[in-house]
């Protein structure tokens, strides 16, 4: 990470849903704030490990004009915590795990909702088992925590 540019890494358990369309939803508000940030995603499990994400993730990113197809699933390491400035969950329970993987000096870590106003400590709601129209609640959510976060960094 270089000096003064942020760095986010946004979090959910297998990292083929929520923490995808985060990323994604990042890149996007980012690219449109002319905010110059390293952004990825991880899984607190490694089920899915080299994984693209959910096809139905795929899908509501691809109606939204982002392409993550390309993206692969990885777990969460201990080097995540030097190389990113923020570490962004996508639900308590998935903080409370980087909690306790984080080392005494490391990332700040946040929920992604904790950023937008009357939201902190809400989860972003897992899709995974709901049918496909949860993704579009998902990309709404992550979609708006991501322009708050952006936000936040240029302000």
């Amino acid at each position: 990470m270089s000096a003064g540019k942020p760095a986010i890494l946004f979090v959910c358990l297998g990292n083929i849903c929520r923490s995808p369309l985060a990323e994604a939803a990042f890149r996007l508000e980012a690219e449109q704030a002319g905010l110059d940030v390293e952004v990825d995603s991880a899984g607190t499990g490694g089920w899915h490990a080299g994984e693209p994400p959910d096809r139905r993730a795929q899908a509501v990113a691809r109606r939204n004009g982002v392409d993550i197809s390309g993206y692969r699933a990885r777990q969460v390491e201990p080097a995540d915590f030097a190389r990113f400035s923020h570490i962004v969950a996508l639900d308590g329970d998935n903080l409370a795990v980087l909690r306790r993987l984080r080392p005494k000096e490391g990332a700040a870590l946040s929920l992604l909702l904790d950023h937008v106003p009357g939201r902190r400590g809400g989860a972003v709601a897992d899709p995974y088992y709901g049918a496909d129209a949860g993704f579009e609640t998902t990309w709404a959510d992550v979609t708006l925590g991501a322009r708050h976060l952006v936000r936040a960094l240029t302000a």
